[in-house]
């Protein structure tokens, strides 16, 4: 048996390597760097003339400042606009017992009544009436103010509220120098008299029923103030 010739080796030492070459090159040309993915994107991107740019932000134009207030001459026509006239409630006459001054130690009413003695100022029915509550608890005025911090008092200190007929739609009440929560029994016993309640300041208490009791009459609103020198606890 003759050996096998060179030219017979060398054929298949060729055979063999080539799939080992074949196989990198497949390899190779599968694994593509990610960089080079997006590059021709980038380009692509970089090179469109036609993408829209950022618009510049120009600031809004003030108008000039006048150089005078002189709104020329009056005017002299008939279609002007009275706003005096717009006051509806400017010619009702306010009521006698509409309040001028809140003092410390007491009030001045519209009718020249001055209560300076430090009691209380009690509305009704178109009427005023010194009004102390604190006596029925206790006979202090921070006695008012019970252990929760509510406005709380007997309920003698709205008997008068029980003798008028008609009895007023709303009591607004002024709790001196700020406002305390009104407690549930005190709320209760005004309430089952068909009367409504609102609680303020005095000051605004005041304001409050020189308003209502022009519209409405004194006859529909009641107020009972505590002067604006007591504060509570």
């Amino acid at each position: 048996m003759h050996p096998p010739s060179p030219q017979l080796l060398r054929a298949l030492r060729t055979s063999i390597s080539a799939p080992k070459v074949t196989n990198q090159l497949c390899a190779n040309a599968r694994w593509v760097s990610p960089i080079s993915r997006i590059t021709p994107y980038i380009q692509t991107y970089r090179n469109n003339s036609s993408h829209a740019r950022p618009v510049r932000m120009v600031p809004r134009a003030h108008t000039a400042k006048p150089a005078s207030r002189d709104r020329g001459p009056q005017s002299t026509e008939d279609t002007q606009t009275d706003f005096a006239a717009l006051n509806v409630l400017g010619n009702i006459p306010a009521p006698t017992t509409a309040i001028d001054a809140c003092l410390d130690n007491g009030f001045h009413l519209d009718n020249g009544l001055k209560l300076t003695n430090g009691d209380g100022l009690l509305l009704v029915g178109g009427e005023a009436f010194s009004w102390r509550p604190w006596t029925a608890t206790g006979g202090e005025k921070n006695a008012m103010v019970n252990e929760k911090g509510q406005f709380e008092v007997d309920e003698q200190a709205w008997g008068l509220l029980g003798l008028v007929w008609p009895r007023p739609d709303l009591l607004i009440i002024g709790m001196g120098a700020s406002v305390f929560p009104l407690s549930p029994e005190t709320r209760r016993r005004i309430n089952a008299l068909g009367v409504r309640v609102e609680v303020l300041d005095t000051r605004n208490a005041a304001a409050q029923f020189n308003l209502l009791a022009t519209e409405r009459g004194v006859s529909e609103i009641a107020a009972a103030m505590i002067p604006i020198g007591w504060k509570g606890r």
